[in-house]
Order: C-alpha cells, then sequence, then structure tokens
C-alpha cells in the first residue's frame, strides 16, 4: 500500500480488500496497542460478508501511517494474524472490528472466534450455499451458515443432523467456505471432481464466482490514511472521534501505548504506586489521570522556571499546564524524573488530610483538589513541612472547598494553584488566586443537603476537626470512626419526623445546619423523638451527666437550651452563626453576614458520580 502525497494531514483513496487483508497477513498493517479487542458478534459478521457479497459499502477504514516522530505507539497483531515478521508501515485507527471480522472470516485458516446473541463466546466457520445465493429473490444473508468448530450441526440431543465436517461433505452439500475466496481454484478443482464434472455443478460454480467471489475480489475499500508528521495529540483526537465502540478512551491509555514503543509499561508501574497510595484510604479513589495531571504540572513548571532563569520573558516563556494535550507530550524520561517526588506528594496530602480530619475517599470533599495539593508538596518535599507552611496549605486547601472551586474546568486553576501555592506557603508570596476568589455566601448553608456538595462534606469534616463527641459514647468522632465497626455518617439533630409533624420548613430540616456526624448507633437510638426526649434517653442509657451532655452538644455547636426546649427556632438561628464562624476560621477571611432564605436554591454540585445515598433519622 502506498499513500499519495499531499500537503494536509492525510490521503484518501480505495484499495482493494484483498491488499488489506494481505497486509494484515504479513503484518504491514496492525493495531495501536491502545485498541480495545474487537467485540463483533456472530450476526454483526454475517452481515458483513452479506455487504460485500452484494458489493453494498461497509463504511471508511482509517490508518496511521507509522515512522513519525511525534507518533509512536507499541503496534498490535490484528487477533487471528501470523506473528508479523516485520514492522508495521500503517496502524488501524478506525476499522479494526470490520477488518479483523474480515480477516478472520475470509482469509484466515484459523476458525473465528466471535460471540453469539447472549454474548456468550462462540467459535464458528462461514459457508456459502451456492444455490441459496444464486436465487434471484432469496435473501443473501440466508445463504450464509456460521457453523460450529466441529462443522457439524446437532440437535438438542446432541445428535449430528448436518455434518459438513470434511471437503466432500462440503461439495456435496454445495457450501462453499468464504475461507477460500480468494483461493479458491483448489477448492474448485475438488468441487469439480467430486461431481465427475457434471456440467450443471460446473455452471452453479461459474455462476457463484461470477456473482460473489469476484465481488469479494474486487471489493474496494474507501481507506484515510493520516500521515506520520500528524502531532501525537491531534492523532488521538481523531481516533476518539472516528471511534463508534461506544468505549472512551483516556489519556492514560494513550500515554501507555506510547510509552510502550520504548518497552515502558507505564500500567505496571501505575499499578504498583496505586496499591501503596491506596493504604491510605482517603486517596483510594485517586485515578491514573489524576496522577499523570500532576506530573503535567511538575514537567511544565520545571520548564518555565528553567526558561525564565535563561533570561527568557515571562510572555514567551512556556506555560504550565496539565491539560491533554499537555499529557500526550510527556516524555518517559520526564515521567520517571517526578513519579517518585508526585508519589511522595500524595502521601504528604493524605496526611495533611488526615490532619484535617477527611479519611476515607467517601469524605474527600473534591478528589481533583487532591492534584494541585500533592503537586505543591512533591516540589516542596521537605519544606512543606514547618508548620507555618502546613498552616497555609490547610487555609488554601478550605478556600477551594468552602469556596466551591473545583467541580469543573479546573485545569486552569491547577495551572495557577502550583507556582502560586509554592511562592505563597514557602516564600511569603502573594495570595493565591484560589484563595482570595473564595467566598462563601451564607445562603449556601440552607441548600448544602446532601453528600453531592463538596461544602457539605467539609463541614463535616470541620466539625470533626473541632473535636465534636459522639452523643452516647462521649468519644471524639475521629475515634469512632478509627477504632469503632459504628458508622459515623451525618445525621439530623431534629428527626425529620419531628420537623414534619411541626411542618418546620423543609429545606431548613434536611439543610446542613440541622445536621451533624453521629455515630450510627446512636443515630438509631434519636429515631424519630423530640431532642428534648433522645438527649434525656441517651443521658440516662449512658449514665452521662447533664453538664457533661451539655458540653458534648456544644462541641456540636449546638446550644443546649435551645435543644432541650425542642425550640427548633433557637437552635437554627444560633448554629448557623456558629458554623459561619466555624467557616471564617478555616478559609481565614470574613463571610459576609447578612439577613437571608432559606427559600433560596442553589443546586448542589457533582464530580462525575451519582448522588450517594444518606441515612437519615
Amino acid at each position: 500500500m502506498k499513500a499519495k502525497e499531499s500537503k494536509s494531514t492525510f490521503t484518501s483513496d480505495k484499495t482493494s480488500l484483498l491488499d488489506l487483508l494481505s497486509s494484515i497477513h504479513t503484518g504491514e498493517i496492525q493495531l495501536p496497542d491502545f485498541q480495545r479487542g474487537w467485540i463483533w458478534d456472530d450476526e454483526h459478521i454475517r452481515d458483513l460478508l452479506e455487504s460485500i457479497s452484494l458489493s453494498y459499502p461497509i463504511g471508511t477504514i482509517m490508518l496511521l501511517q507509522t515512522g513519525g516522530e511525534g507518533v509512536r505507539f507499541r503496534p498490535l497483531k490484528i487477533d487471528g494474524a501470523p506473528d508479523p515478521e516485520q514492522e508495521p508501515v500503517y496502524l488501524i485507527l478506525d476499522g479494526q472490528q470490520r477488518l479483523t471480522s474480515l480477516y478472520q472470516a475470509v482469509f484466515s485458516d484459523q476458525v473465528v472466534t466471535t460471540k453469539d446473541a447472549r454474548k456468550k463466546p462462540i467459535k464458528r466457520w462461514y459457508y456459502m450455499d451456492m444455490r441459496t445465493a444464486l436465487q434471484p429473490n432469496a435473501d443473501r444473508n440466508e445463504a450464509i451458515l456460521s457453523l460450529p468448530e466441529e462443522r457439524q450441526v446437532t440437535s438438542f440431543r446432541r445428535e449430528v443432523e448436518q455434518d459438513y465436517s470434511s471437503r466432500d461433505k462440503e461439495y456435496a452439500a454445495c457450501l462453499f467456505p468464504l475461507n477460500r475466496v480468494f483461493d479458491s481454484a483448489d477448492w474448485r478443482w475438488g468441487f469439480n471432481a467430486h461431481w465427475k464434472h457434471d456440467p450443471e455443478r460446473g455452471e452453479l460454480f461459474d455462476n457463484f464466482e461470477k456473482e460473489v467471489i469476484d465481488r469479494f475480489k474486487s471489493y474496494l475499500v474507501p481507506v484515510i490514511i493520516v500521515k506520520k508528521q500528524t502531532p501525537k495529540e491531534a492523532v488521538c483526537q481523531v481516533f476518539e472521534k472516528v471511534n463508534t465502540g461506544g468505549v472512551t478512551l483516556t489519556v492514560f491509555e494513550l500515554l501507555t501505548a506510547s510509552f510502550a514503543a520504548d518497552d515502558f509499561v507505564l500500567r505496571d508501574d501505575w499499578a504498583s504506586r496505586i496499591n501503596r497510595l491506596k493504604q491510605k484510604k482517603v486517596l483510594a479513589g485517586t485515578q491514573s489521570t489524576d496522577f499523570l495531571q500532576g506530573i503535567a504540572l511538575l514537567v511544565t513548571y520545571a520548564k518555565r522556571l528553567e526558561a525564565l532563569k535563561r533570561g527568557e520573558p515571562e510572555e514567551t516563556a512556556p506555560g504550565i499546564s496539565c491539560k491533554r494535550k499537555e499529557i500526550l507530550r510527556l516524555t518517559i524520561d520526564a515521567y520517571q524524573s517526578w513519579a517518585d517526588r508526585l508519589e511522595e506528594g500524595f502521601l504528604r496530602a493524605a496526611r495533611l488530610l488526615h490532619r484535617q480530619k477527611i479519611f476515607d475517599t467517601r469524605d474527600l470533599p473534591y478528589r481533583t483538589q487532591v492534584v494541585p495539593l500533592a503537586a505543591i508538596l512533591a516540589w516542596l518535599g521537605g519544606r512543606s513541612e514547618p508548620d507555618g507552611v502546613q498552616t497555609r496549605l490547610a487555609q488554601w486547601y478550605w478556600c477551594g472547598v468552602l469556596g466551591e472551586l473545583y467541580g469543573s474546568a479546573v485545569e486552569s486553576r491547577f495551572a495557577r494553584d502550583l507556582p502560586e501555592g509554592v511562592a505563597w506557603v514557602s516564600d511569603d508570596g502573594p495570595l493565591p488566586k484560589s484563595v482570595d476568589d473564595s467566598n462563601f455566601v451564607p445562603n449556601r448553608l440552607y441548600t448544602l443537603r446532601t453528600r453531592n456538595s463538596a461544602a457539605y462534606k467539609g463541614i463535616h469534616a470541620l466539625l470533626m476537626r473541632n473535636g465534636c463527641l459522639d452523643f452516647r459514647t462521649g468519644q471524639e468522632i475521629e475515634e469512632q470512626f478509627y477504632f469503632s465497626d459504628d458508622k459515623v455518617d451525618i445525621h439530623h439533630i431534629f428527626p425529620r419526623d419531628w420537623c414534619d409533624s411541626r411542618r418546620v420548613d423543609a429545606g431548613r430540616c434536611d439543610c446542613i445546619v440541622n445536621k451533624t456526624p453521629i455515630a450510627a448507633t446512636t443515630n438509631r437510638m434519636i429515631g424519630g423523638n423530640a431532642p428534648s426526649a433522645y438527649i434525656a434517653g441517651v443521658q440516662q442509657s449512658a449514665a452521662i451527666a447533664e453538664s457533661r451532655m451539655d458540653a458534648i452538644l456544644r462541641s456540636h455547636f449546638i446550644d443546649p437550651a435551645s435543644i432541650r426546649a425542642d425550640d427548633f427556632d433557637g437552635f437554627f438561628q444560633a448554629r448557623e452563626t456558629a458554623l459561619l464562624s466555624l467557616i471564617e476560621q478555616a478559609m481565614g477571611k470574613p463571610v459576609m453576614r447578612e439577613t437571608v432564605s432559606p427559600d433560596l436554591q442553589v443546586e448542589d454540585d457533582y464530580e462525575g458520580k451519582e448522588a450517594e445515598q444518606e441515612e437519615t433519622s
């Protein structure tokens, strides 16, 4: 195959099906190793064979020309093809399933591995009933037979009803094996010999050859060839645009394929790192893309600093980025130079999060915010340990959480966070934009109702950081979390049933002001009872003195007098004020106090996952 020269990034032409399949057989055409295994089922294969036998179009094939410096992927042979004796000239970007199906069904001597309608793996040989295929009004699809590996059709009792397991039996049934379509002379000789050169059978084959075999031999496939000079990120974008398999290709898989060309197995490297990171529960949800974003931030930050050090003007120095394009530009050397330091940065981030009383990935407000945090800590290394640095990092973190800055479109913010964060916490630089941008509107307290909100999880953690105690045991909720099987979650203080019976506004009842961390056992004791009743019951069952119970309630910013009097309005107003003070303390900046309306509706932010159902009393 030869691509026609053009100034564009691709060429377009028609290539014979025989040339395409022959190139697959020799290894001239292979797959990039980010392609998934082919998944076409038996019905799709029969439909494809029908289309070609009738000279119907089967769509365009897209190939990538190899040999470019910017695009290097490890090749993989097509399923069923022999081990290649040469490096590929082209890699398949679009058309893998069609070419694999056709290669196995009409070119290979091996049985085709496919699936039935129930997705059960099966092995099949494909035949054409010559007589049915030539009937004027017959459905061509009905002429295509899909036979089991043993080439026998059996009843449900496993009795053989039709047997085509030998050449003579094929000849007798006038069933042509489609894997002989490009090399039919030997089969035709045997067919004629079996029928003792009967003229009628000879004419049958002549007509079949004209109407079916010749259509396969002359079939032309539209082929687009993407030139080797095309940048890697463009190639990957093209692949995703044309990929109709329904499975999103991640940047990690693309980079894995690129690194594999130099015998570096990124997937194995990441597997070992995530196994170590997952030992910290708060990092259990870390994704491979998170890690690659961190690497890209560090690599581009280092390049920018080097350029500035050489005297290059700021406006022309390389930018800091962790966008997809920048990740795809990473080299193995760049990855390896930063991977260990970034892994340590993630572990340092876990320790900082633990100090903020965020222990589990379920309670992590933003998974995305851990990326710039880990990058800052990776860059600083041991310089991140002094108390003053940790205090500023905590302030930056809480400004991001409570200001709800990391829900979407975060790559540009990451690019600012790294240099601004490093300068602020270690060199007393200007206030980072993420701190300056952050703002908590008091109205938001009324709309924080579920775990979908980062700020909702954040206030949960702040209450634990403040040392809130379990109502029943008097232990810090942190200890309950670590040393008990009693699950801790965010539950109502004034139970929902009680609020409903008193017609308390549902928005105020279900918002974070009326919720606090409570152990599951304690929450079951609360039930739907009035606060005055359940507080008295907990005191009695746990032998807690009233003064001690009051201290426990205050650790949650609950006014003891209001709750003992079942005064929802008094409780709500006092706790709202206390929570706003807690938020101000964490963010290191004032919240604009004003009269607010609980009717304001603000959508909870999502991080791309389904809403988690919280346990409510």
